[in-house]
C-alpha cells in the first residue's frame, strides 16, 4: 500500500523527502520486518488480555509431563497475533500487484482460517478433538491444488529454463520426466502432474510438521523465525540476477516480494515470541501453527526450494517421522504380539526428551541451535552445489 503511495505520488511529479526510499527492496524488507515486530508485539498484549477476560484458555492433558498442569488455563489462539502482524506489515509494505504476495496472503488466511475453526470448535465447543484430520487435509488440499495450478499456469510466475513444450503450463527449473513411466510428450504430461503433486505435498507436510512441532513455549514459533530468515535470503538471492547468475540458482523476477513477506513474518514471529517464551503467556494454537507452516511450504514452491526443505524444516521433518514411527510401530506390534509397543517415551520428538526429564527451556534451546545450524547449511547448500 504504501509502495502504491509512494508510487501515485511521484506520478503526480511530488517531490518529497525520503518517497524514494520505497522502490528500494531492502529498505521495504527492513520496514516490513520492523512493522511486523512492533504489530505484534504492540497487539499481542491486548489481545492476550482479550483472550484472558473471556476465558478461552487451554485444556490440558494430563500426560504425565513435568510443569504441564500448571500451563492450564493459559490463553491460546495467540496465532491471530501473529496472522495479524503478518497481514498488516504485508498489506502497508509489499506490492499487492505482485502474484507472489497474493499467494502468501491467501495462504496466510487460508491456513489461519482453517486452524481458527479447529481452535473454535475446541474451546467454544468443547469438543478436544477439534476439526477432523480429515476435514484439515481436505481444505489443506484445495490450497495446494490453487497454488499448484497458479504457479504452473499463471504467466506472471516467471521460470528461465524450459524444460516442457506443453502449451498454456510454465516451465520449471526442475525436470521430473525421469520419474515418468511415459516417454515423449506423455512423460512430459505426467512430469507435469508429478511436479503439482509434489507442491501439494509440501504444502501439507509444511503446514502439519509446524502444527506437531508447537508442543513446547517458543518452540515452534523460534524454528519457524528461523526458517523464515533463510526462505527470506533464498527469496532475496533468486530475484536479484546477479546474484542467481554468482550463484547458478534458478533468477525468478519478482521473487524479492517474497523476501518482504518472509521479513514481515519473522518480524511478527520475534514479537509473538516476546509473550510465548518460557513460562508462555499465550499459546498459538492451531491458528498459529498451521499458518506458519503454509507460509513456510508455499514461499519454498514459489522460489523454487522445495527440495532445500528437508533440510530447512529439518526439525519439522524429525517430529513429524517420530510421530508416523511411533504410531505405526504401536499398530503393527499391537496386531503381532496383541500389545502395542512404543520407539519413543513419547510422540512427537521434545516430548520424548521432556519424559527424560530435561527441562523444557533446555530442549527449545537446544532445537533453536539445531535449526540455526540447518538454516546456514540449507543457505551454504545454494553456492557448494
Amino acid at each position: 500500500m504504501l509502495y502504491h503511495l509512494a508510487e501515485w505520488l511521484k506520478s503526480l511529479g511530488l517531490e518529497i523527502p525520503g518517497l524514494g526510499l520505497m522502490s528500494f527492496l531492502s529498505f521495504r524488507a527492513m520496514l516490513a520486518l520492523v512493522l511486523g515486530m512492533l504489530i505484534s508485539f504492540i497487539s499481542g498484549g491486548r489481545i492476550i488480555r482479550w483472550l484472558r477476560r473471556h476465558q478461552i484458555g487451554e485444556t490440558i492433558r494430563d500426560l504425565g509431563l513435568e510443569g504441564q498442569m500448571q500451563k492450564k488455563g493459559t490463553p491460546t489462539m495467540g496465532g491471530i497475533i501473529i496472522i495479524l502482524a503478518v497481514t498488516v506489515s504485508a498489506l502497508l509494505v509489499c506490492r499487492l500487484d505482485s502474484i507472489y504476495t497474493l499467494l502468501m496472503l491467501l495462504t496466510t488466511l487460508w491456513c489461519g482460517g482453517i486452524g481458527f475453526a479447529d481452535d473454535y470448535i475446541k474451546v467454544f465447543k468443547h469438543n478436544k478433538e477439534g476439526m477432523s484430520e480429515k476435514g484439515k487435509l481436505v481444505l489443506q488440499f484445495g490450497l495446494g491444488l490453487i497454488v499448484a495450478l497458479t504457479v504452473c499456469l499463471s504467466p506472471d510466475i516467471h521460470s528461465d529454463r524450459l524444460i516442457t513444450t506443453i502449451p498454456f503450463v510454465k516451465a520449471h527449473e526442475f525436470d521430473y520426466s525421469w520419474l515418468s513411466p511415459f516417454s515423449g510428450q506423455a512423460g512430459v504430461y505426467c512430469s507435469w502432474g508429478i511436479y503439482m503433486c509434489m507442491i501439494i505435498f509440501v504444502i501439507l507436510a509444511c503446514s502439519n510438521g509446524a502444527n506437531l512441532t508447537d508442543g513446547m513455549d517458543g518452540l515452534a514459533s523460534g524454528t519457524s523465525a528461523i526458517i523464515g530468515v533463510a526462505l527470506g535470503v533464498t527469496a532475496w538471492l533468486s530475484g536479484d540476477a546477479l546474484d542467481a547468475q554468482y550463484l547458478g540458482i534458478m533468477h525468478i523476477p519478482g521473487a524479492g516480494e517474497v523476501a518482504i513477506y518472509m521479513a514481515a513474518f519473522v518480524g511478527a514471529l520475534v514479537g509473538f515470541l516476546w509473550y510465548n517464551t518460557f513460562p508462555a503467556q499465550v499459546f498459538m494454537g492451531d491458528s498459529g501453527s498451521l499458518a506458519i507452516g503454509g507460509i513456510i511450504g508455499v514461499a519454498a514452491v514459489l522460489v523454487r526450494k522445495e527440495l532445500l526443505l528437508p533440510v530447512l524444516c529439518g526439525i519439522f521433518l524429525m517430529e513429524s517421522l517420530s510421530v508416523i514411527i511411533q504410531r505405526s510401530w504401536f499398530r503393527h506390534t499391537k496386531r503381532k504380539y496383541g500389545e502395542g509397543r512404543r520407539v519413543f517415551l513419547m510422540a512427537p520428538l521434545h516430548h520424548h526428551f521432556q519424559k527424560k526429564g530435561i527441562p523444557e527451556p533446555r530442549i527449545v534451546t537446544r532445537f533453536w541451535i539445531i535449526g540455526i545450524i540447518l538454516a546456514v547449511g540449507g543457505l551454504a547448500i545454494l553456492k557448494i552445489r
